[in-house]
């Protein structure tokens, strides 16, 4: 017997239906144009639900522990705390435009790129209160931290740059310049990897010194990296070319070169090895199968940005 139940969740401006996880496989879908989430069902590959939100989403992020998924609304000054499988909204915490959303590794600290305010929130992860504010200029973007959580390296898209800040002394180490609009940011192999949307490459960086020690051309607009599961393969979207590029996580050379349509932007992977990917400008959601390079896609809402795959439910109404 299929046990069906809703909540719902009065005064609050998302207006969220809950309902119960009782099948199997969604991906939650983030809509900054639209100001919406999508829930797309892995299984029937259709939109099933779209939950308002208040202003202008872009990224969506697990806590350490799993037991909440964060929405960073920007324009709204707030982080939507649901719960990762019914998508139920828990509370809503104010924070200044959370547009990159990044736990530290060992789970204490919550850093949030505020991209339009031009700063960076370190807040205790735990209390959600502010820790330290580093006003960077300008257009914080993305950010990677070293693999001991001494340090994060943030991409200021705005002024060419690649900030590093030590987490234990809270101060700035250095801000560089490492190409036109640098985006995504990565470490791999003892390196930062940085995707530079300008340079339309990804620039291999000494993380002790932010010395750019060569480029990797990776076609128009590389905006993303990504490192699969069994971290053999650095997935690059160039958002312009519209292409994801499959480099070996070792050399970095070319495995070879997907054409994903309609400007792919994040990558999530999925249990069957395919990966779902945001197309920023055709409001859908691609699928890849890396093996055989053929990609579908999924209408969603307008200008879809973060993703994330809950492989064992799915909150059908």
């Amino acid at each position: 017997m299929c046990r069906c139940f809703g909540i719902l969740l009065l005064g609050s401006l998302l207006g969220l239906l809950a309902h119960p996880a009782f099948a199997r496989g969604t991906v939650l879908v983030v809509n900054s144009g639209a100001a919406s989430l999508s829930v797309v069902d892995m299984t029937t590959r259709k939109e099933i639900r779209r939950i308002p939100v208040l202003r202008e989403p872009h990224h969506v992020m697990l806590t350490p522990d799993r037991r909440d998924l964060l929405v960073g609304d920007t324009v709204g000054n707030e982080l939507l705390d649901l719960d990762p499988d019914t998508y139920a909204l828990r509370r809503r915490i104010p924070v200044a435009d959370p547009y990159q959303l990044g736990f530290s590794p060992d789970g204490k600290l919550l850093v949030i790129n505020g991209l339009a305010r031009a700063q960076v929130d370190i807040l205790d992860a735990a209390s959600m209160k502010l820790v330290k504010r580093f006003p960077l200029k300008t257009m914080p973007s993305h950010m990677a931290f070293s693999p001991d959580g001494t340090r994060v390296f943030i991409t200021l898209q705005g002024t060419n740059r690649l900030a590093a800040l030590d987490l234990r002394e809270m101060k700035v180490l250095y801000e560089v310049t490492v190409g036109k609009v640098p985006a995504g940011v990565l470490w791999l192999n003892g390196r930062v990897l940085v995707a530079l949307m300008g340079d339309n490459g990804v620039a291999v960086v000494d993380p002790a010194t932010g010395r750019v020690e060569r480029i990797v051309q990776t076609g128009d607009g590389a905006h993303q990296l990504f490192l699969s599961p069994d971290k053999r393969i650095l997935y690059v979207n160039n958002r312009v070319a519209s292409t994801t590029v499959a480099l070996n996580a070792s050399d970095l050379t070319t495995l070879r070169v997907y054409p994903v349509p309609g400007g792919p932007d994040d990558i999530d992977f999925a249990p069957d090895g395919k990966l779902w990917i945001t197309q920023r400008f055709a409001h859908g959601l691609a699928t890849l199968d890396p093996a055989t390079g053929a990609v579908d896609s999924i209408p969603v809402g307008r200008s879809p940005h973060g993703l994330i795959i809950n492989p064992t439910a799915e909150a059908t109404p």
